[in-house]
């Protein structure tokens, strides 16, 4: 059974990769329950989907559409084993470690229930930024990162409530279309012949992967 493997809150901490100046990525493993909350509009609210998190560029992390971010423990497991070295739950910045759950092949618009109350909806995958390629200090990280192909997803929140680790996943809803997290990341990163496709998601389809597709334009990973 997929379930939450722990549940993950950021500490401010100083950012010398960004000129926001302070970042949550780093995140550790919490305690007991955590209470989930839509935030609001980014930059004007409340940052993190999850009560006790912290989220330092407000500009361009977080809101509604990126409440939470969910990345699973196996893919953890693999970049241990090739990069040879220990990375916890939410080393990766992930708001949720998830095992059992193939959060990659997620279809944009899939809703999970965490636990006996929370509903969460797939959104978008995450792109690295600079703050992920400092912070893990491989050289040629974005790149390595987007060449797996494997970015985990962000997720809004549809019904607030409180989760925990050890709570069970279930998929209670998933699209007819085809477009999947993994799929979006790569059309908006290195496969450009991909934007087109991402329509097929119709009301599923997050508005800036809508204004990617339009627009035929990729991500920038320098």
């Amino acid at each position: 059974m997929a379930r939450l493997d722990s549940v993950n809150l950021g500490r401010p901490k100083p950012n010398p990769h960004k000129k926001a100046g302070w970042t949550g990525i780093g995140k550790q493993p919490a305690v007991g329950p955590v209470g989930v909350r839509a935030p609001g509009p980014r930059s004007t609210g409340l940052g993190s989907g999850l009560v006790g998190d912290f989220i330092g560029d407000g500009k361009h992390h977080g809101g509604d559409e990126q409440a939470v971010y969910a990345f699973q423990r196996e893919d953890l497991d693999e970049w241990e084993r090739r990069l040879g070295r220990e990375l916890p739950n939410g080393f990766f910045g992930e708001n949720l470690t998830t095992v059992g759950l193939e959060v990659n092949t997620a279809r944009l618009g899939e809703r999970w229930r965490v636990g006996n109350e929370v509903v969460l909806q797939v959104t978008t995958p995450r792109i690295p930024c600079s703050t992920f390629r400092g912070w893990m200090g491989e050289k040629g990280w974005a790149r390595t990162f987007t060449a797996a192909g494997r970015p985990g997803a962000y997720l809004s929140v549809v019904t607030p409530g409180t989760i925990k680790a050890g709570d069970p996943i279930e998929v209670v809803r998933r699209p007819d279309h085809d477009v999947t997290i993994s799929m979006a990341f790569r059309a908006t990163t290195t496969e450009r012949a991909l934007l087109p496709r991402l329509l097929e998601a119709g009301d599923d389809l997050d508005p800036a992967l809508r204004r990617a597709a339009n627009s035929g334009s990729l991500v920038s990973l320098d």
